[in-house]
């Protein structure tokens, strides 16, 4: 059973992430690649809610295929690339988060490899197999 650090010393989270998760020992580590926005048929939605959604399937798709699920995720690193597209982020993000909320970290960066990307999502999951 993961264990939750939220101490009280410590500004509660902004959103609904925790600070600190420790894994039980024995447990599988799976860390998932930055995920962006695009299709199998390379289009990608022009703006950041369906880009982030997409993000978060293909990350469900990823979890099943290592027979894990959301409920295993630990962390998330989110990137956007304007102030204005966080709060879509975080309610995509927040819908595919389960209890225990992982650890979650959200950047804003200048930019992706393609101009059309604005969000791109890693996670790390963590599973007593």
């Amino acid at each position: 059973m993961k264990k939750i650090f939220n101490p009280p010393s410590v500004r509660r989270p902004f959103t609904n992430y925790n600070h600190g998760i420790l894994v039980p020992p024995g447990a599988s580590l799976l860390v998932v690649s930055g995920q962006v926005g695009i299709g199998l048929d390379d289009r990608i939605p022009p703006d950041v809610t369906s880009q982030a959604e997409m993000c978060f399937k293909a990350i469900g798709a990823i979890l099943d295929d290592a027979g894990m699920s959301f409920a295993d995720v630990i962390r998330i690193g989110g990137f956007v690339t304007t102030r204005e597209d966080m709060p879509a982020y975080i309610a995509v993000r927040d819908r595919y988060t389960l209890d225990p909320k992982p650890v979650s970290t959200l950047l804003i960066v200048s930019g992706f490899n393609r101009a059309e990307f604005l969000v791109e999502v890693e996670v790390m999951a963590a599973k007593v197999m």
